[in-house]
């Protein structure tokens, strides 16, 4: 366990002793029996809000995240304490590839398993830190799973997988990662799926680009929208032609949910994408019309692992989970500038 990891039992988020306790449970707000989930990064951008969605619905969330240094656990720790104060969520600190799990998984319906390292640029400098955090986690995670007779398997696969196969990606045609992270996501997703009907049923979804209030403060449109309201020059990594499949936080979720259940999705890979495609000069664009500002752009080289393009087939999403995106991409990115202004403001009262 690194020093950047808090242990189990350790001070943590609520400031407290004993953070792996359940919290006190109620019976679920519709009146349905109770279920009971763990969700794998639960701090983390998708995962908060995933794990808010849960609870509302009444499921009983237990928690894991181990407050890595992959970005700023300051994010993290402010998501878990806000986690922390809802009825029927608990958090299990530490690091999946050496943690206990067993007791964590035991009695658990369904694990949603979000956690590892993201990014892809900084997996070409630490690609043994993305093995542990994304291959041996999952394999130990599967294991436990199946041990602790765990229903099913959703796990956080990424569009990275496909390297910069030919569009739109189908889950059927061929995976070329063009990075460690990517090539760290597909052996994970590849572990999922083979565990699958061995007393197990386990499923893989392919996230495009995730946007949305909570981003992760390395994504590009968190730092293109602070560099936007704060007046400050933008680095552009490219020519700004790249294209991506943005999808938004609440469509991600309503994906999520939806694989825990969905019949003959198990030992399946299934794409979740907003369902367009824009470039970044177009996100520029919109970003500087919902800001009111002049943006200062100053373009550099290619970033080495990006693929150029992404875009989903969601034909197997929408037959199989029965999803298509809702929320269309600037009505989105204009809900991200807004959080991230509040966001900037809060951390500026602070410092004063």
């Amino acid at each position: 366990m690194t020093s950047s990891t808090i242990p189990l039992g350790a001070e943590g988020p609520t400031g407290h002793k004993g953070l792996a306790n359940p919290t006190s449970l109620r019976p679920a707000p519709n009146g349905k029996p109770q279920r009971t989930c763990v969700v794998t990064g639960a701090a983390g951008f998708i995962g908060s809000h995933l794990c808010e969605r849960l609870v509302g619905e009444g499921w009983r969330v237990r928690g894991i995240d181990a407050f890595t240094d992959s970005y700023d656990p300051a994010e993290k720790l402010s998501r878990a304490a806000a986690l922390m104060r809802l009825d029927g969520f608990s958090l299990h600190c530490g690091d999946m590839a050496s943690m206990p799990l067993d007791e964590i998984l035991s009695g658990s319906e369904v694990v949603f398993h979000l956690g590892g390292r993201p990014g892809v640029r900084p997996s070409f400098d630490i690609e043994a830190r993305y093995v542990s955090d994304n291959v041996v986690s999952t394999a130990r995670l599967l294991e436990a799973a199946t041990r602790c007779e765990v229903r099913r398997v959703v796990y956080a696969s990424s569009s990275s997988v496909y390297g910069n196969g030919a569009r739109p990606f189908s889950e059927e045609g061929e995976c070329g990662p063009i990075s460690p992270y990517g090539r760290t996501k597909l052996e994970a997703e590849r572990a999922c799926l083979g565990a699958a009907g061995q007393g197990l049923e386990a499923v893989a979804l392919r996230y495009f680009t995730v946007y949305g209030p909570r981003q992760r403060p390395d994504m590009g449109i968190r730092i293109f929208a602070e560099a936007a309201l704060q007046d400050r020059p933008l680095r552009l990594l490219g020519d700004g032609s790249q294209i991506r499949d943005f999808t938004y936080v609440a469509d991600i979720v309503e994906a999520t949910v939806a694989a825990a259940d969905a019949p003959g999705a198990s030992g399946l890979a299934i794409n979740v994408g907003g369902g367009s495609t824009v470039s970044l000069i177009e996100v520029l664009s919109l970003i500087s019309d919902l800001t009111g500002k002049a943006l200062d752009v100053r373009k550099e080289a290619f970033a080495r692992g990006d693929v150029f393009a992404t875009e989903a087939n969601l034909d197997r999403a929408r037959s199989i989970l029965g999803f298509s995106a809702k929320v269309p991409f600037e009505e989105g990115l204009a809900q991200e500038i807004s959080w991230v202004a509040d966001h900037l403001e809060s951390k500026e009262r602070v410092a004063a």
